[in-house]
C-alpha cells in the first residue's frame, strides 16, 4: 500500500509564496504526484541545531528488575521470541521499542538451567552485567563467563546463545544498534540450534586467553578487524584503570578528563578504535564531590548507574539516580552529572556512526566545577 504524504498547506508567512488559487492548485498537483516542496518543510528538515524526537528519560532498576522476574515466571525462552528481553521504549519515539533513534537497550533475564537459543544477526550487540553471575554466553562455540561489571561485546553475524549453569536467575543489559540497522534496511537474521553447542563453563574464554594481555598482540593475528575479537572486558581491569586515574590526579599528574572524573573507553585491540563500527562503550567514575561540565554531543547515548548515586540533568530534566538506573541522553541535549558520595556510570553511544560521516560535534558549555566540598 502506498502511503501518501500529508496535505500541503499554503501559509500566510513572510517566507512563503502568496496564497492564491493558483498556488493551491499547484499544491494539489504536487500531492497527486507524491511531491513535497522544500520551502514548506525546510524548518523541520534542516533546523539550526538537532531537534530529536527522542526525549530525556529515566528507567528505575528497582522497577525493571521485578518486572523481568515476573516475565521469568510467565514467559518461556525459545523459538519465536528467542530472548526474554524487555526493551526500553523512549516516550518520544511513538511506542517503538527504541531507547533512542539508533540505540536499543533491554533488560534480559535467564532462569536457572535455561538456554537462550543460538542465532546470529547483522546487528552489533553487547551485554553489560550490573549484578550477578552464572550465565555463560557462547559465541561461535567459545563460552564466555558473564560476571558483575563485565562488558561483553559481540559483533554482528556471529553465532551466539546463552546458558545459565547455576541455581539462580540472572539479569543483565543488552545493547544493540537495531534501530539504526532497521532504518537503513540492512538487517539480516538467521536461526541456529535450539541449545548452545557446549556446556563448558571455563573461568576464561579462548578469546581472553588470546587477546586479554595488555599491550601484547599475537603474531598470528596482525590484521585489523572491524570489531573487537576480545569477547570479555573484565570488571577488575576496568575498576583498576579508573582507580589509578584518580590516584594519579591526586599525585599531580594529568590523568582525568576533568577534575574528579576518570573515564575509559573499551577498545578493539587490533586497531585501538571502538569495539564495534556503530557502537561506542565507556565507563565513567566520578569521585565524591565532583560535578561535570555541561556537555552536548551530536548522537545519542544510554547510561546505566553501576554503583553509587548522583544527580543527573539532561536538557530540562533532573533526576536523582542510583544503582542500576538507566537514562537516555538525546542528540545535542546538555548533560551534567553531580555526586556527593561518588558514582560509577556505564555508557554506550552511537558516536562512531557520526564520526565516520564527519558529522560529530561536541560542545562543553561551562567549565567543570573542581569540587562540591569533598573531592580533593
Amino acid at each position: 500500500m502506498t502511503v501518501k504524504p500529508g496535505a500541503i498547506a499554503a501559509a500566510d508567512a513572510a517566507d512563503q509564496p502568496d496564497r492564491t488559487p493558483e498556488l493551491e492548485e499547484l499544491y494539489r498537483g504536487f500531492e497527486s504526484e507524491l511531491l513535497v516542496p522544500l520551502w514548506t518543510e525546510i524548518g523541520d528538515l534542516m533546523p539550526a541545531a538537532p531537534r530529536s524526537d527522542c526525549r530525556p528519560h529515566l528507567w528505575r532498576w528497582q522497577h525493571l528488575l521485578p518486572l523481568a522476574e515476573r516475565a521469568g515466571q510467565l514467559v518461556p525462552v525459545g523459538r519465536g521470541g528467542e530472548r526474554r528481553a524487555i526493551a526500553l521504549a523512549n516516550p518520544g519515539l511513538g511506542g517503538r521499542p527504541y531507547a533512542t533513534p539508533t540505540l536499543w537497550a533491554a533488560i534480559q533475564y535467564l532462569n536457572p538451567g535455561e538456554d537462550a537459543p543460538v542465532h546470529r544477526h547483522t546487528q552489533n550487540a553487547f551485554r553489560f552485567v550490573v549484578e550477578g553471575e552464572g550465565v555463560w554466553t557462547v559465541v561461535n562455540g567459545d563460552p564466555v563467563a558473564m560476571r558483575r561489571g563485565d562488558f561483553l561485546p559481540q559483533a554482528g553475524w556471529n553465532w551466539h546463545g546463552h546458558h545459565n549453569v547455576t541455581e539462580h536467575p540472572m539479569a543483565w543489559i543488552d545493547g544493540l544498534d537495531i534501530p539504526f540497522q532497521h532504518y537503513a534496511d540492512s538487517t539480516f537474521f538467521e536461526l541456529g540450534p535450539d541449545e548452545v553447542d557446549t556446556r563448558e563453563a571455563p573461568e576464561r574464554s579462548r578469546s581472553e586467553r588470546l587477546w586479554a594481555h595488555p599491550g601484547l598482540r599475537p603474531l598470528t593475528q596482525l590484521a585489523p578487524t572491524p570489531a573487537t575479537p576480545l569477547l570479555a572486558y573484565r570488571w577488575e581491569h576496568t575498576d583498576r584503570a579508573l582507580a589509578e586515574q584518580l590516584l594519579l590526579e591526586r599525585e599531580g599528574y594529568t590523568a582525568t578528563v576533568e577534575p574528579g572524573h576518570a573515564a575509559v573507553r573499551y577498545a578493539n585491540p587490533t586497531t585501538g578504535g571502538d569495539v564495534m563500527p556503530s557502537l561506542r562503550a565507556e565507563f565513567h567514575r566520578l569521585a565524591p564531590g565532583t560535578e561535570t561540565a555541561r556537555r552536548r554531543e551530536v548522537g545519542s547515548s544510554v547510561f546505566q548507574v553501576f554503583e553509587g548515586a548522583g544527580e543527573v540533568t539532561v536538557g530540562d530534566q533532573t533526576w536523582t539516580v542510583g544503582h542500576g538506573d538507566l537514562f537516555v541522553v538525546p542528540s545535542w541535549q546538555p548533560l551534567r552529572v553531580a555526586t556527593d558520595a561518588g558514582v560509577d556510570l556505564f555508557r554506550f553511544s552511537d558516536t562512531p556512526i557520526f564520526e565516520r560521516l564527519h558529522q560529530d560535534r561536541v560542545h562543553v558549555e561551562t567549565p567543570a566545577a573542581t569540587t562540591r566540598g569533598i573531592h580533593q
